[in-house]
């Protein structure tokens, strides 16, 4: 096991949703969204623990040097900030967009073996925004963004894909959805207050923002 630190984006403008996802409380559960994914976070990470954002979660907030950007420059501004507090290996990288994520599905990240990255494939595609980013993917990730690049593509670049077939029992697809809209929130059956409910559809994983 590689020791890694944490990154959880937090930054994005939440346009779809209509309400800020970091903050929403889902279900009977008291503690904002954001809040409980810092805390499954914390509990699994050696190395420091960062929101890069405007500071929803009580972690130590790093300013995303392009809000609303995209989450290559979230990662890059997380990963300048992890070096500057003397942290130069892996990271678990986490939107704050995944209501079912669970502590057994962060362990499984954190706990996978060597030092390379770690990416969950649900449907054939691959979750980077739910993933363990190795070291060298985050220098990537620094020098793209500082070339004005946007796109998350081929990062992190030749990670372990952990298909269905590595999750331990009771980690499924379901708990890698990422919730943009309400559709998506109620399609994973999970009701967040403040958001106006909508028709659910079938869920299918898609990362292209934020």
């Amino acid at each position: 096991m590689t020791a890694c630190a944490g990154l959880l984006l937090t930054g994005g403008t939440s346009n779809r949703m209509g309400a800020d996802k970091a903050s929403l409380r889902l279900g009977d559960d008291p503690t904002p969204l954001g809040a409980r994914l810092a805390t499954l976070l914390d509990a699994v990470a050696q190395g420091p623990v960062l929101e890069v954002g405007p500071g929803r979660t009580g972690l130590q907030a790093v300013a995303d040097d392009e809000p609303g950007g995209g989450p290559l420059q979230a990662i890059a501004a997380g990963a300048r900030a992890l070096v500057g507090l003397g942290w130069d290996g892996a990271a678990l990288v986490l939107a704050c967009d995944l209501p079912l994520l669970s502590p057994l599905a962060v362990r499984l990240l954190a706990d996978w073996p060597g030092q390379g990255a770690a990416v969950p494939v649900v449907a054939d595609r691959r979750q980077p925004l739910c993933a363990r980013w190795a070291a060298s993917d985050l220098r990537a990730a620094r020098r793209l963004a500082g070339e004005g690049q946007r796109s998350l593509r081929g990062l992190p670049a030749s990670p372990a894909l952990l298909t269905g077939a590595t999750w331990p029992a009771g980690v499924t697809a379901a708990t890698f959805a990422d919730a943009d809209t309400p559709a998506d929130l109620a399609a994973a059956g999970v009701a967040a207050a403040g958001v106006a409910a909508a028709v659910s559809s079938p869920w299918t994983p898609g990362r292209a923002g934020r």
